[in-house]
């Protein structure tokens, strides 16, 4: 008679230390569990519905004396986010602790730009009193309050937008037309003028610094380069762009936030068509960020409500909303990608987490392994019915489901009238109009 013995080395199995986890021997044979499946669905299933009771994408507010009118992100302090507001008032938050650090006072109208240099040290704002305010952004650790600016410009037309270069030291106004800046000059280097409509937003390029688009109220997106003296390229859209974010990632990609409450994403080489429509939104787009990863950006809308869309994906993944929160006029997704922070008409800035039900603060090895292996499970049944209804699902205030819903009407109606529009005016087609009953008229002798 054979016998077999099992036999392991002892240093396979033995630990170096007391800390270190004990070798597991598995088998991996998929006939020893023959209901491998029906846990995992079930896991998964239990999983989806965790991230909706633990979605609770509301941080904090933080309140201003008026209506938030824009906002600009610091680029060399992450937790720091600046707000002005429709009575000129500028301010400087902290959004760990929801507190304002510095105060920019000296505009006497509504704030419509701001934007901070690329290594933080310096602010720019504009705004409707017509005129440009250059501040020194002071160090953390200053006593002072408020800030006194720097340098102004007068103008004799109304400012309605400006943006600064990621890497270099000019910036672009835009109002009657589009003016590219210095920080040591006291007038504009270069001026580009294409109609003679207001320019109502600007955005440089990460990737090409010399590079900028601009939406203005002709419903027209023009693509200008900072060189030259000539613009490049001019597309016109059906409504108007109220603002336009490029793909730091991608930076041949932008994505325009349009009047007609969709969202389109270009390529810039090839403008005659939009690579996807991201649409849900029930009201015009006001506002739109990009996500420094590039995978994902958030959208302010007139609706009362923010929206985050995959860069790649037509309808939207997450949307925020609260009882109190009126129209959201800015939008930005913080530098590190984990929060959103939209101003909206009710004097606040409102803070979100990007993803819902995260858990905030430190997590242990076993809770980060927990939500990986629930991410994983949720991937692979994404597409059985019952787990695509339960993350697909989003609560909607009343007035909200209804604007939608009698907005899909309409655009279905509008593509039914344009198909058969279509098919009548096709060569060879009949028309399948009655045909109108001929009176006969009888004579009476």
């Amino acid at each position: 008679m054979k016998v077999k013995a099992i036999s392991r080395s002892t240093d396979e199995f033995t630990r170096e230390r007391s800390n270190d986890l004990q070798r597991v021997f598995r088998n991996y044979d998929p006939n020893l569990r023959p209901q491998e499946k029906a846990v995992e669905y079930v896991r998964a299933l239990n999983a989806a519905k965790l991230e909706k009771i633990f979605g609770r994408p509301f941080v904090g507010a933080m309140e201003h004396n008026e209506a938030i009118s824009c906002m600009a992100k610091n680029p060399n302090h992450l937790k720091g986010i600046f707000a002005g507001s429709e009575d000129g008032d500028i301010r400087l938050w902290d959004i760990t602790s929801r507190r304002t650090v510095r105060k920019f006072p000296g505009h006497r109208g509504a704030v419509r730009g701001l934007t901070a240099s690329t290594d933080g040290s310096r602010l720019v704002s504009c705004g409707a009193d017509c005129i440009i305010r250059r501040w020194t952004v002071p160090v953390e650790d200053s006593s002072d309050d408020s800030v006194k600016p720097e340098d102004f410009h007068i103008s004799k037309n109304a400012y309605w937008g400006v943006d600064h270069q990621w890497k270099g030291d000019q910036f672009a106004t835009v109002g009657a037309q589009v003016d590219i800046w210095n920080h040591t000059s006291n007038a504009p280097v270069r001026s580009f003028q294409w109609g003679t409509d207001t320019v109502i937003s600007v955005r440089f390029n990460p990737g090409h610094p010399d590079l900028l688009a601009t939406s203005a109220s002709d419903r027209s997106i023009t693509l200008y380069d900072v060189k030259t003296t000539i613009p490049i390229k001019k597309l016109i859209m059906q409504t108007k762009t109220n603002s336009i974010a490029w793909n730091p990632m991608e930076p041949m990609n932008f994505t325009a936030a349009n009047e007609d409450g969709n969202c389109y994403s270009y390529d810039l080489r090839k403008l005659n068509e939009a690579t996807m429509v991201h649409t849900d939104h029930a009201a015009a787009v006001m506002d739109i960020d990009y996500s420094p990863t590039g995978r994902e950006f958030v959208t302010g809308s007139y609706d009362r409500t923010v929206r985050i869309f995959r860069y790649n994906g037509g309808h939207s993944r997450e949307i925020y909303h609260t009882s109190r929160m009126q129209r959201v006029f800015c939008i930005k997704f913080s530098c590190d990608a984990s929060y959103v922070i939209s101003g909206s008409d009710d004097y606040n800035l409102r803070l979100w987490k990007a993803m819902a039900s995260e858990q905030l603060g430190v997590l242990l090895p076993r809770e980060k392994k927990r939500h990986e292996y629930d991410e994983a499970l949720k991937n692979r049944y994404k597409h059985l019915p019952e787990v695509k209804r339960i993350l697909r699902h989003r609560h909607l205030p009343l007035p909200i489901y209804k604007a939608a819903a009698l907005r899909r009407t309409m655009t279905e109606a509008a593509r039914k009238k344009e198909e058969r529009r279509k098919a009548h005016s096709a060569p060879g087609s009949i028309s399948t109009k009655p045909l109108r009953k001929r009176r006969i008229v009888k004579e009476v002798e």
